[in-house]
């Protein structure tokens, strides 16, 4: 029997975990303007470092990572991966030209996507349905703790190092301030691999699959790909609903500081702290809202629940995105920002919640990949870089990029209010066959759905 203060300790270490990824992840948003300075880069290149450098590794290898998720060592998978996106952030800071760094935050990708696929499956596994929605959503404030905490830190940090032109360092030579940020927040994550290493327990997988009357401890590839397909409209809907919602959120958090400081003249120090507060306040309180309202509505008997958050933070979204265009000054528009922040995160711990509990146990770590993949291939390789696109060729103003942000936003709130509304019958239908699929039985998944 697992104790619940000791499920909810595993909860807040591999949410730190997960902090730490979105702080390493998102401390390009506030270095625009020194990076595009000393490599002459235009929005556009810079958004690549921001998303596409990032998400080319970190969705293609998700599929392999979630599956190893499925038959082998959790804990020891995440350890990896943070002690390698850790390394990999520091060496970010050694580049000396654009492609050294783009191939560096590749690198990045890399070892950050070991980290969530496992983590579900583990949660998953610590937790009873009825409260894994808000589970799943503690775990998942890092990202809006990390996002804000990213841009706290890189502000505060580049107030302090900017104080010299370059810095020397042992071993390391000449490099400017900018470089000694990623130093900063990439090494201490070392730190939290070792915790989760000496402290974190991998949990026994539970509700194992009985198919052909028989335990299956190791389920193929090939029948995981059919399991998704047979329920394709549901896990399609969850999946497309959250990639809108986060290709809002990235291309926000990566073009809102720079819609700062070139509309208003506020200093990085100023937008970071200011924005970074911002998101680490609403965008937590949002998670853990539509987390709790997720499991209400379970208990309520309505299962067709993750999509129903989905649909409000969808609407939430599209609604309030275009306060931010039209405010006349800073502090009106970064109030303007509050119900954008809060909206952004609502329906993530319940999407999360929602494909776990739509799938066999030994195939949560490979639909968590698949999941992530078709997110992050939208939301990273779209979010910032949509918004960049839009500055440089449409408005033709880098002053105008709080525009481009307002598009983004709206555009991803409405798409993501259509998707889930779409997929609510087959959500249900697919908690119908994933009981069905779980009974011992002789015939298949769909032969036992049909006869009933």
């Amino acid at each position: 029997m697992k104790s619940p203060r000791y499920a909810w300790y595993v909860v807040t270490v591999l949410m730190l975990a997960y902090v730490s990824s979105f702080v390493d992840r998102q401390i390009l948003a506030l270095l625009v303007k020194p990076i595009k300075r000393d490599f002459g880069l235009s929005d556009t290149q810079m958004s690549l470092l921001m998303g596409l450098s990032f998400a080319v590794f970190y969705t293609l290898l998700g599929i392999p990572i979630g599956r190893l998720a499925d038959t082998r060592n959790r804990r020891g998978i995440i350890t990896v991966g943070i002690t390698l996106w850790s390394l990999m952030t520091a060496l970010c800071g050694l580049t000396n030209t654009y492609i050294q760094l783009f191939l560096a935050r590749m690198g990045v990708g890399v070892g950050e996507a070991a980290l969530t696929p496992a983590a579900y499956s583990m949660i998953s596994d610590y937790f009873p349905k009825e409260r894994l929605s808000f589970a799943l959503s503690v775990y998942s404030m890092g990202i809006y703790i990390g996002s804000g905490l990213s841009l706290v830190i890189a502000g505060l940090s580049l107030q302090l190092v900017s104080v010299q032109e370059v810095w020397t360092l042992p071993l390391v030579g000449t490099i400017f301030p900018w470089q000694l940020v990623f130093f900063v927040v990439g090494l201490p994550g070392l730190l939290i691999a070792l915790l989760i290493r000496l402290t974190v327990r991998e949990p026994e997988r539970k509700e194992l699959d009985v198919h052909a009357g028989q335990g299956v401890e190791v389920v193929s590839f090939g029948e995981v790909r059919r399991y998704i397909g047979a329920n394709l409209n549901s896990f399609l809907s969850i999946s497309l609903g959250m990639a809108f919602i986060a290709m809002a959120g990235y291309g926000a958090t990566a073009w809102v500081p720079s819609a700062f400081e070139r509309v208003f003249g506020w200093s990085q120090a100023k937008t970071g702290l200011s924005y970074g507060l911002l998101i680490t306040i609403f965008s937590t309180a949002g998670i853990i809202t539509g987390g709790r309202l997720g499991d209400r509505y379970r208990r309520q008997g309505r299962t067709d629940a993750p999509l129903r958050v989905g649909m409000i933070a969808g609407l939430g979204l599209l609604l309030s995105a275009p306060l931010f265009a039209f405010m006349p000054t800073a502090e009106l528009a970064l109030i303007s920002l509050i119900p954008t922040a809060f909206f952004i995160s609502f329906a993530q711990g319940a999407a999360a919640a929602g494909i776990q509990q739509m799938m066999p146990n030994r195939m949560r770590g490979l639909a968590s990949a698949v999941f992530f993949f078709i997110l992050n291939l939208i939301a990273l390789g779209f979010g910032p870089t949509a918004v960049a696109l839009l500055t440089d060729y449409v408005f033709q103003d880098e002053k105008l990029v709080r525009y481009s942000i307002m598009v983004v936003c709206a555009t991803g709130g409405g798409l993501a209010f259509l998707s889930q509304y779409l997929g609510r019958a087959a959500y249900r239908r697919s908690l119908n066959y994933l009981e069905t699929y779980q009974r011992p039985s002789r015939q298949t998944p769909e032969e036992r759905v049909a006869e009933e």
